[in-house]
C-alpha cells in the first residue's frame, strides 16, 4: 500500500502511528507540500481536495486520516487500535468525529497563526484570530480534560485510534502556543502516547521550536 504524506502534517502522523502500531508497511510517497505538490494534476487525480494523506491500495484510493486509519485497523482484526465491540468503536469514532470537526479547528488556527505564518513569511499573527481560536480551545480542551479525569486513554485500557486522532495536532503544542496550562490531564494523557515506540517513530524527523 502506497502512502502519499508529507512528514510534518499531524493527519499524516497519525497515520504513521496506526501503521507502527499495527505493524505494517506502508511504501511512503513524499507529496512536498512547500513546492505545491499537491496541486499537482497527477495528485488531484488521487485525492482533488489536494491534501494529505492519501493512501492507495491497489485501485482502491482513500483520502481523509480517519478513514485511513479505520481501514488500516480493519486489515488486523483484533488489534487493540480498533476494539472489537460496537460500543468502544462507537465511541473511537465519536472522537475521531470530534478531532476532526472541532479539536483541529482550534488548534489549526493557533498554528497558523502561531507558527505557519512565521515559517512561510506570511505577515503578522492575527489577535483576532488568535484569542477566538484560544476561546475555542479552551471549551473543547475543558471537555477533553474532564473526559480523561479518570482514564489513561480516550475509550479503552490502551490506546486506540481515537487517541491517535486527538494526540496529532499536539505534536505543534509549544510552537503552536496552545494554552495547556490549565489541563494537566490532557498532558498527563499527551505524555504516555509520546512514550510509546509508534508514535515516536511517525513523529517528524525534525520539529519546529
Amino acid at each position: 500500500m502506497k502512502l502519499y504524506y508529507h512528514p510534518n502534517s499531524p493527519n499524516c502522523v497519525n497515520v504513521l502511528a496506526t501503521a507502527n502500531q499495527l505493524g505494517m508497511q506502508l511504501d511512503l510517497q513524499l507529496v512536498d507540500l512547500l513546492k505545491g505538490a499537491q496541486k499537482d494534476p497527477a495528485y488531484l487525480a488521487l485525492n482533488p481536495n489536494g491534501r494529505v494523506p492519501t493512501l492507495a491500495d491497489g485501485d482502491f484510493i482513500l483520502w481523509e486520516s480517519n478513514a485511513i486509519m479505520q481501514y488500516l485497523a480493519r486489515k488486523k482484526p483484533g488489534n487493540s487500535l480498533w476494539p472489537v465491540d460496537d460500543r468502544a468503536r462507537a465511541d473511537v469514532s465519536r472522537w475521531q468525529f470530534w478531532q476532526a470537526f472541532h479539536w483541529t479547528r482550534a488548534t489549526g488556527t493557533l498554528v497558523w497563526e502561531n507558527m505557519v505564518k512565521r515559517f512561510l513569511n506570511a505577515g503578522a499573527p492575527d489577535p483576532a484570530k488568535i484569542k477566538e481560536a484560544e476561546d475555542l480551545f479552551h471549551s473543547l480542551a475543558a471537555v477533553l480534560d474532564g473526559h480523561l479525569k479518570s482514564r489513561d486513554y480516550l475509550v479503552d485500557s490502551q490506546p486506540t485510534l481515537a487517541d491517535f486522532s486527538v494526540a496529532a495536532p499536539l505534536i505543534y503544542a509549544q510552537p503552536g502556543r496552545f494554552p495547556l496550562e490549565k489541563y494537566g490531564n490532557i498532558r498527563s494523557w499527551y505524555g504516555r502516547i509520546e512514550k510509546l515506540d509508534a508514535w515516536k517513530k511517525a513523529l517528524p524527523p525534525r520539529m519546529p521550536s
